[in-house]
This record gives C-alpha cells, sequence and structure tokens, in this order.
C-alpha cells in the first residue's frame, strides 16, 4: 500500500473515532474527491471495514443512509506506521486544532 500524506491523514482521523465520510472531510480539511476514493481503497485492503447504517435511522433524521468506517487491527497498524512517517499529523486531533488542516 503507497502511504501518501493524504492517506495518512485519514487513517489518523479514523483512528480518532471519524467514522464517516463527511466528519472525515470537515476535521481533516481535505475534499470529497480525496477521502472517498481513500476510503474505499483503504475498505479493499482490509484496512478498514464499511457498512451501512439503517434506512430506518437515516430516514428519522431526514438524511440518506450513512457508510460507516472502523479501523480494522490491521488497519490500526498501518495507522501508527503513518504517524511515524508523518509525526505532524499528531497535531491535527489535538484539542483546539479544529479543521485547520488545510491551513496547516
Amino acid at each position: 500500500m503507497r502511504l501518501t500524506y493524504p492517506t495518512a491523514t485519514v487513517l489518523q482521523a479514523l483512528s480518532h473515532g471519524h467514522g464517516y465520510g463527511f466528519e472525515i472531510i470537515d476535521v481533516t480539511g481535505l475534499r470529497a474527491g480525496t477521502v472517498y476514493p481513500i476510503l474505499r481503497r483503504l475498505d479493499e485492503e482490509g484496512l478498514v471495514r464499511s457498512s451501512w447504517e439503517r434506512a430506518s435511522a437515516a430516514q428519522a433524521e431526514g438524511r440518506p443512509p450513512r457508510r460507516e468506517y472502523r479501523m480494522t487491527p490491521a488497519g490500526q497498524r498501518v495507522a501508527e506506521e503513518a504517524l511515524e512517517r508523518y509525526p505532524a499529523l499528531a497535531r491535527l486531533f489535538v484539542e483546539g486544532a479544529g479543521d485547520d488542516l488545510a491551513r496547516a
């Protein structure tokens, strides 16, 4: 697997409990056209598992169902490797960092 900075960023978001695409976009500042292909590739490689939420839950909130992504143990190991390779990513999820990645 090619561990690019955007992929490492998505892995860090996932490891901090951000499990939905829009949530990852918000906290990282990455674009949807970057995040969703990365999530798809991570899922195909077994680094995350994805599942659709129940349609009834989404319908009750007046929105389409969301796909949730959760790290696998292999994904967690790669996320740790990513942090070693890109140590600046550790600052993304410290309290108060917010979603300022695009300006970092």
